[in-house]
């Protein structure tokens, strides 16, 4: 059985999607971020970078959620395009536009809007700024396809579908109505059945989960204040 390590963050969220779409048999275990369970020897073990997701799959071991999507599409031969090479690079061009671009971006500001310390309006205009953008981009490609690769659903568009399902949390309120065709792909998946299951899969846990966002948490969060860097 899988073990999958998780929080209620996007990308935890995506792979639970993907666990649930495949019907492997995982389990799942919670790493409260806001009490610095992804700093502790035993989860750094598995994954080093102190991050959620990761999984521990018999022997194997991985950690990046778009990774975790591309091993598990792998394994079972299902949610990826058709063998060509035309196929592949789409996949992994547009995978890897996910792990580099929306992904950071739309996470460092939902960061500068409502974790950091003080406000500072340079940080809070480029973040929004590339998170719109690479939004966009996703918006136009899915103009004239009903998924990003074209007519199949795939494990990029889950990976789209972990960030972009929070667009009022990255951007604002109001932001979805420049991204009419990426919230027809958003709202789609959430209402699959595996996407309503993996959305739950926190209630589980709701009792371990820190809620509160007090001094634990912050010292969770701001590691980076107590380390001076040359």
């Amino acid at each position: 059985m899988i073990k999958f390590y998780y929080s209620g963050a996007p990308n935890p969220m995506k792979v639970a999607l993907m666990l649930e779409e495949t019907g492997l048999a995982y389990e799942p275990i919670p790493v409260d971020t806001r009490k610095g369970e992804q700093h502790k020897p035993e989860y750094l073990a598995i994954n080093p970078n102190a991050k959620v997701p990761a999984i521990v799959d018999g022997d194997a071991i991985v950690f990046d959620s778009n990774a975790i999507l591309l091993y598990l599409g792998e394994k079972t031969g299902k949610f990826l395009p058709a063998g060509s090479d035309k196929a592949r690079g789409e996949l992994l061009s547009w995978l890897f536009f996910v792990a580099s671009g929306v992904g950071p971006f739309a996470g460092q500001s939902v960061h500068f809007r409502q974790y950091a310390p003080e406000k500072i309006p340079y940080a809070l205009n480029r973040y929004a700024y590339e998170a719109q953008r690479h939004f966009g981009i996703l918006d136009s490609r899915l103009a004239g396809r009903k998924y990003v690769l074209g007519d199949a659903y795939t494990i990029v568009d889950m990976a789209v579908w972990g960030w972009a399902r929070l667009m009022p949390t990255v951007l604002g309120e109001g932001a979805w109505a420049k991204f009419p065709n990426l919230k027809r792909l958003v709202d789609e998946i959430t209402a699959r059945p595996a996407a309503q299951r993996a959305l739950t899969i926190k209630d589980r846990h709701k009792h371990v989960f820190k809620t509160e966002f007090d001094e634990e948490a912050r010292r969770a969060m701001f590691r980076h204040l107590e380390v001076q860097v040359a």
